[in-house]
């Protein structure tokens, strides 16, 4: 699969080594062949001394509790606000010069995995969203927690947005009907699902989308990615799939991987990307190597 660079605006890229730590952070970083020798040699010995079986049954039988005890600690102060949103993904821009959709038409957008809003309220505030708009926005989580986190923002409103708990690999019905979503927004979702029900939480999402346009905005953890380098022994699940220390997973993805899944299920490419980026901290003069998987993918 040919592997496409994300887009160029607004990017920084390191040319001098030299230079690496006069900015914290820089764009479209290439690893070379030792790099990617190096990380495969951590990942094989992080299968090796992967967890017991006997661990991983406790553990498993711990996962449904084990978003509502993270948020239970950590409530509305983990994770930052997304603006980058919209860079990444314009399509969220519902001014009359960016989207494509008719104004006279409801927008739906749906976000699973919405946690306590780090994405719904940036796109509320920056469309200036209303009772009057004509955009609606549904949100969902596993943790019932997160979800009453969110309903006590200031900016969640029941006339223009609707949160609700639910389990995506479940085969329970959504409160609206199929065929009548724009976007499903999916940040950071599935890495965090065991990759044997990946499938049937795509198989459960793809059907809300409008056959001919709805589309899916995918962003996850891939391969090599800094997280999962840093994971020590007894934290290997299986290939690529890890359990982090507060009980919760974590599943670092191919880009083929990703394809073949979406479009196997009625999903057409319009994106799919290796965002490698290379996070400094200048202080400490300590380079960090990130890579992430975004996607667009749109329902036949």
């Amino acid at each position: 699969m040919t592997e496409q660079k994300r887009p160029t605006f607004g990017s920084r890229h390191l040319s001098d080594e030299h230079d690496v730590f006069s900015h914290n952070a820089w764009d479209d970083v290439e690893w070379s062949d030792e790099q990617s020798e190096e990380a495969n040699t951590i990942i094989e010995k992080q299968y090796e001394n992967r967890m017991s079986d006997t661990k991983w049954e406790t553990l498993k039988s711990d996962l449904p509790s084990a978003w509502n005890r993270f948020y239970d600690i950590h409530e509305n102060k983990f994770f930052k606000d997304r603006q980058w949103l919209f860079t990444e993904y314009p399509e969220l821009l519902f001014s009359s010069s960016s989207s494509n959709t008719d104004p006279r038409q409801l927008i739906t957008i749906l976000e699973v995995g919405c946690g306590v809003g780090n994405s719904i309220f940036p796109i509320i505030r920056t469309n200036n969203i209303n009772e009057h708009s004509h955009i609606f926005l549904y949100c969902c989580d596993y943790s019932s927690t997160a979800i009453d986190i969110l309903k006590q923002n200031v900016d969640y409103n029941t006339k223009y947005c609707h949160g609700f708990v639910y389990d995506i690999t479940s085969f329970n019905p959504m409160p609206f009907e199929e065929n009548s979503l724009d976007f499903i927004l999916m940040i950071f979702v599935l890495s965090a699902i065991h990759p044997s029900q990946h499938e049937q939480v795509i198989k459960n999402l793809i059907k809300y989308l409008k056959p001919g346009h709805g589309k899916l905005l995918f962003r996850d953890y891939g391969l090599y990615d800094m997280a999962q380098l840093r994971f020590k022994n007894d934290k290997c699940i299986e290939k690529n799939l890890y359990a982090r220390s507060d009980g919760t997973l974590t599943y670092f993805f191919q880009q083929d991987e990703l394809d073949q899944l979406f479009t196997r299920n009625g999903l057409v490419k319009e994106q799919n990307l290796i965002d490698r980026r290379l996070q400094v901290n200048r202080s400490k003069q300590l380079k960090m190597y990130r890579v992430w998987l975004q996607c667009k993918y749109i329902r036949k």
